[in-house]
């Protein structure tokens, strides 16, 4: 089947057309700036060049409208005509509990959809406009939605519901969710098909790290704890948001300096993080290059960073009983080598021995980093969503 899979954000439509007959990408790129006058299409050539489209104000059903013309382009593109696309695939940021699993896209599942607004207002509202684009666009084709938050739904109570009265919980649904769960499945799935190892029998943490960032613990192949919580404000220290905080530190912010929810909001999520420490940006190649310069703030910010995925990982550990697999993925997890030796070496307690040579070498690449004697196997996976949505969207269509 040719999926094209969908991740639409409030001003961005990602895309990639996957072939699942053999997990080849077919096209991939995104628009940008979408409701600004400067809004433009950048993309993957044949050749493997980029090349952009300046689009000018499009709104979410252009966007996608840009999308497909390329795709159909008798130049640029890789299919004749919208039919060859057997069905669409959508990233969903929030199922809350209604959503266990992926699922085939109707009038019920939208409303569900548009249920999770109050509890994702940030990101669900945008997911839906790329589904409506579509049903506009090509309105017979096949939708699924695959949602981030699904993947954690097989956390026990004990894991996910938060110490407040309990009728938050009963009537505004207040517990971790956890996110990045499509992408915590396919990298402790993948693992043990690169491992040659079964899944049911393996205790797995999953470090997805990026920008936005969390942890997952993974108990033959379930997930039973992770790092983000109701929002994916919660867990470790991030580009922007702050993680764990003490919430009483929040309400004396907002009462000393008379901010509103929105404003505080907004400083928990795109002020704080590796950009607030550091005052000068949430990009790690900025800050590694800050810290050569010896930044004493960027290296407080990145020791800060780190200890956060030590504690985490140490604490599932415990959690689970022990831990056979570590997973490094994420664009910070799969490239910045010296942030995997400085995570690994204080986790020798529990049988982490990094092969430090190893590691250094390894960037975007799937590879064992650990020694052959190691007691926990420390293996790097690129994550892969986008193939993870294609390959549940073909499951579910093929079953209609």
């Amino acid at each position: 089947m040719k999926i094209l899979v969908l991740n639409c954000g409030s001003s961005s439509v990602k895309y990639k057309l996957i072939d699942t007959s053999n997990d080849a990408v077919l096209a991939e790129g995104g628009v940008e700036k979408i409701g600004l006058p400067d809004g433009f299409l950048k993309y993957k050539k044949n050749d493997g060049s980029k090349a952009v489209v300046e689009l000018g104000l499009v709104d979410h059903n252009g966007a996608v409208q840009a999308i497909l013309n390329i795709l159909t382009d008798p130049v640029e593109g890789c299919i004749k005509t919208y039919d060859e696309i057997d069905a669409v695939g959508h990233r969903v940021v929030h199922g809350a509990e209604k959503f266990s699993e992926s699922v085939l896209i109707n009038d019920e599942v939208k409303d569900m959809i548009k249920q999770c607004y109050d509890i994702a207002p940030l990101h669900n509202p945008a997911n839906m406009t790329g589904i409506d684009a579509i049903t506009t666009l090509m309105p017979s084709t096949p939708q699924v939605a695959v949602f981030d938050t699904a993947f954690h739904q097989t956390m026990p109570a004990k894991s996910y519901l938060y110490a407040l009265p309990y009728k938050y919980y009963e009537e505004d649904g207040v517990r971790r969710y956890g996110f990045h769960g499509t992408s915590h499945r396919y990298v402790s799935q993948r693992v043990c098909e690169f491992l040659g190892v079964d899944i049911k029998d393996k205790k797995i943490i999953t470090c997805h790290i990026g920008n936005g960032g969390s942890i997952t613990a993974v108990d033959g192949g379930k997930s039973v704890d992770t790092s983000m919580g109701l929002t994916p404000t919660e867990g470790l220290m991030m580009g922007t948001r702050v993680g764990d905080v003490d919430p009483g530190a929040l309400v004396f912010l907002m009462l000393k300096h008379n901010l509103s929810a929105t404003e505080l909001q907004k400083i928990i999520n795109k002020e704080s993080g590796m950009l607030g420490i550091t005052g000068i940006s949430s990009d790690m190649r900025e800050i590694e290059a800050a810290i050569k310069a010896d930044d004493e703030r960027a290296r407080l910010a990145q020791d800060m960073y780190e200890q956060r995925i030590i504690k985490y990982i140490g604490a599932y550990a415990a959690e689970m009983g022990g831990v056979d697999i570590i997973v490094f993925t994420g664009g910070v997890g799969e490239n910045q080598t010296s942030l995997r030796a400085s995570v690994c070496a204080p986790l020798a307690f529990i049988g982490v021995e990094l092969d430090k040579e190893v590691n250094a070498g390894v960037r975007g690449k799937e590879a064992v980093i650990s020694t052959p004697v190691s007691k926990v196997q420390v293996v790097v996976i690129p994550t892969d969503e986008e193939l993870m949505i294609a390959r549940d969207t073909e499951s579910i269509v093929s079953k209609k």
